[in-house]
C-alpha cells in the first residue's frame, strides 16, 4: 500500500526534477482537498503552469532548455521549501506567510488566495531562483526564456477566471457592476511583474552572495505590502467581493478541483 499522507502536514516536498516537482503538488493538492484546506488553490493552478513549462522545454521552445528546467526546479522548490517550513511552524518569508495565513480566513475570495500566492512566488521567488541559477555573465542571454516563463505564470491567471466566472456567475455580473473587479486586483501584483521580477534578478546577480540575504529580506518587505493590497480594498470593493464569496461553491475541495 502507498504511504499515507501525515494528516497534519507533509514532508520531503523538495524536488530534482520537473516530473517531482509535479509530484510534490499532486501531494500537497490531495492533503488539502483532504483536509478541506485552501492551502491547495495555489498548487492547484500552479501545477498546469509547471506542466506548461514542461511542454515548452520538450517542444524545445527555449533557448537555454537545460538552464530553464533547472531554474524551474529552483523556482519550484522555494514555493515547496516554504510549505514546508510553514507546516512544521518554521520562518518563512513574510510574504508566502501572509499568503499562507490568508488560507485558513473565509472572507477572501478564491482569486485572492491565488493572487497572494502569484505574489510571493513571482515577484520575489523568481527574481532570486533566477539569479541563483544563472551565473551573472549568462543574464542576457536567458532573458527570452526568462521572460516566457513569466508569461506562462501570467497567462494562468486568464484562464483561472474564465474558469471562475463560468462556475460562478456572480463573478461574471460584478465585473459589469464593478467595473472588472478581478482585473483591479490582478494588476496590482501582475503588471509590475515581468520587468520587476528581472529587476530583481539583475540587482541580486549583481550583489556579493553574503549581501543577497538581508536585499531579500527588503525586498520581501516590498512584495508583503503589495499582498496586503490585495486583500485590504475599499469598502465598495470588499463589498463586490463578499456577494462573489457568498456565490462561491462553498466545498473547498471541490474548487480545488475545478483550478486542477
Amino acid at each position: 500500500m502507498p504511504e499515507q499522507e501525515n494528516p497534519q502536514r507533509i514532508e520531503n516536498l523538495v524536488a530534482d526534477t520537473i516530473d517531482e516537482v509535479i509530484e510534490s503538488l499532486d501531494r500537497i493538492i490531495a492533503w488539502s482537498k483532504a483536509q478541506e484546506s485552501r492551502l491547495g488553490y495555489f498548487p492547484a493552478l500552479y501545477r498546469n503552469v509547471t506542466i506548461a513549462v514542461k511542454e515548452r522545454i520538450e517542444n524545445g521552445d527555449f533557448d537555454h532548455p537545460e538552464l530553464m528546467e533547472q531554474l524551474d526546479v529552483h523556482f519550484a522548490n522555494r514555493y515547496l521549501y516554504a510549505f514546508e517550513r510553514y507546516q512544521a511552524s518554521q520562518p518563512i518569508t513574510d510574504s508566502w506567510k501572509l499568503a499562507f495565513d490568508t488560507a485558513s480566513q473565509w472572507r477572501p475570495i478564491v482569486l485572492q488566495h491565488l493572487l497572494l500566492g502569484m505574489n510571493a512566488h513571482i515577484q520575489l521567488d523568481l527574481g532570486i531562483s533566477a539569479a541563483e541559477t544563472a551565473e551573472p555573465g549568462r543574464l542576457r542571454e536567458i532573458r527570452d526564456d526568462f521572460f516566457m516563463i513569466n508569461s506562462i505564470l501570467s497567462d494562468q491567471v486568464d484562464k483561472v477566471q474564465n474558469q471562475l466566472t463560468r462556475v460562478w456567475p456572480a463573478l461574471r455580473l460584478l465585473d459589469k457592476i464593478g467595473g472588472k473587479v478581478d482585473e483591479k486586483l490582478t494588476d496590482l501584483t501582475l503588471i509590475v511583474t515581468r520587468e520587476r521580477a528581472w529587476e530583481i534578478t539583475r540587482e541580486l546577480s549583481r550583489l556579493p552572495t553574503a549581501e543577497r540575504s538581508g536585499r531579500i529580506k527588503m525586498l520581501d518587505q516590498e512584495v508583503l505590502q503589495t499582498g496586503r493590497k490585495i486583500i485590504s480594498q475599499n469598502k465598495w470593493v470588499q463589498f463586490l467581493l463578499l456577494m462573489v464569496r457568498l456565490t462561491e461553491i462553498q466545498s473547498v475541495s471541490r474548487t480545488i478541483e475545478i483550478l486542477k
